[in-house]
């Protein structure tokens, strides 16, 4: 529709006109009411914890805290942080996150880059293979029983080998390979690249949006991974930050009593609240340090990663 039928519309019928952008206004508004709602109702439990955590024990203790902080109080950061087995964990954790999630993409793109040639005999077998995963597995008897039988017990391979690939994430690595111009591909093999040079220089490199937000999802699965470490980690100087979490929320904060020292203790009691709060804390402030950076790929690469299924 061009400018001049527009006008002459607007002119023949300016009643309708003005309903329409009526209309919108108030739709318009209607969608900023929803976000800003949805903001609020997803921004409120990170404040709440926040102001619990630097809160005075006693605000908190008579629950008079809603959302933001009564007095100023860091005692409670002082105890959690002088708890030695915190940085074992947080070390475990850094760790496991660190070399899972390279090892996640590496094996990722090895196993995406010949499932995206169209020329790779096993290409459709592979596909249905990987696919199937999705839907249906060995379950977790079997699963606990092949990882005990390879002796990775109290491993830290039994954080890393057991979700080496997810087979989602191969899907959206194989379809963004798979929206690289294959011409690209045809001219390096008549330069004599073989397919490992061509998916190292080629493949990778413009897929580089999708690899983040891989590399984002890998990571936060393997920094919130529990429940393997509860599995096969019984040694608590190989568990995760996860698992000493866990047991500071199911059991009273106890843990971080005890190393509190006989006066500290009293004073701890009072925070116990606190002291789960500032664990929830110090557990998620470096996901936050990590988000904004990987954030501008979020929708580009997983976009990228849809072009082709």
């Amino acid at each position: 529709m061009t400018d001049k039928t527009l006008r002459r519309r607007r002119v023949s019928n300016p009643h309708s006109f003005l309903k329409a952008s009526a209309g919108d206004k108030f739709l318009d508004i209607v969608i900023w009411i929803l976000v800003i709602f949805a903001a609020l109702v997803t921004l409120y439990p990170f404040l709440y914890v926040i102001s619990v955590s630097i809160s005075e024990g006693s605000a908190v203790a008579k629950g008079s805290v809603v959302l933001f902080p009564k007095g100023f109080s860091l005692d409670a950061f002082r105890m959690v942080t002088g708890n030695r087995q915190l940085w074992v964990s947080y070390g475990n954790t850094f760790f496991y996150t660190i070399a899972g999630t390279l090892a996640n993409i590496a094996f990722t793109c090895l196993g995406a880059y010949p499932l995206s040639r169209s020329h790779f005999f096993l290409r459709r077998p592979l596909n249905f293979y990987v696919a199937f995963t999705m839907y249906f597995s060995g379950g977790l008897i079997p699963t606990y029983i092949v990882v005990t039988g390879m002796g990775l017990y109290n491993s830290r391979l039994a954080m890393i080998l057991p979700v080496l690939v997810s087979a989602y994430n191969l899907m959206i690595c194989r379809s963004a390979m798979s929206s690289v111009p294959q011409d690209l591909f045809e001219n390096a093999a008549l330069e004599g690249a073989n397919e490992f040079y061509m998916m190292l220089r080629i493949a990778v490199p413009l897929i580089k949006p999708t690899l983040a937000v891989l590399t984002l999802y890998y990571a936060v699965a393997r920094y919130n991974d529990f429940f393997n470490a509860m599995l096969y980690l019984g040694n608590t100087d190989l568990q995760p930050l996860q698992i000493f979490l866990r047991r500071v929320l199911l059991q009273a904060s106890n843990e971080v009593l005890q190393s509190a020292g006989g006066q500290a203790a009293a004073a701890a009691a009072e925070n116990t609240l606190k002291i789960r709060y500032v664990c929830i804390v110090l557990s998620a402030v470096p996901i936050f340090l990590i988000t904004p950076f990987v954030q501008k790929y979020l929708v580009s690469g997983t976009m990228l990663g849809a072009v082709k299924g």
